[in-house]
């Protein structure tokens, strides 16, 4: 499990010299992104999913902490994108 992880923005085969700032890659398979928010947004959501596909992972979840009970805080976003 790598935390905290650059990931280059790449557009057909040129890449720019920014990252985005994962904050958990799980065997290279999940991202799992952090929060502590009083709601979550649909901006949120789409964070992740832009992650997904931008890194080419099957898998995310987007885990609130600002909730009294944690499963209510656990969103799971797939990647369904045929590529």
């Amino acid at each position: 499990m790598l935390s905290e992880v650059g990931m280059p923005i790449r557009y057909g085969t040129a890449t720019i010299d920014v990252e985005y700032r994962l904050d958990l890659v799980v065997e290279d398979q999940l991202i799992v992104e952090l929060k502590a928010v009083q709601n979550v947004a649909p901006v949120h959501k789409a964070q992740l999913y832009s992650y997904l596909r931008l890194g080419d992972k099957p898998l995310g979840l987007l885990l609130n902490f600002h909730v009294k009970l944690m499963k209510d805080g656990i969103h799971r976003i797939a990647n369904n994108a045929p590529d």
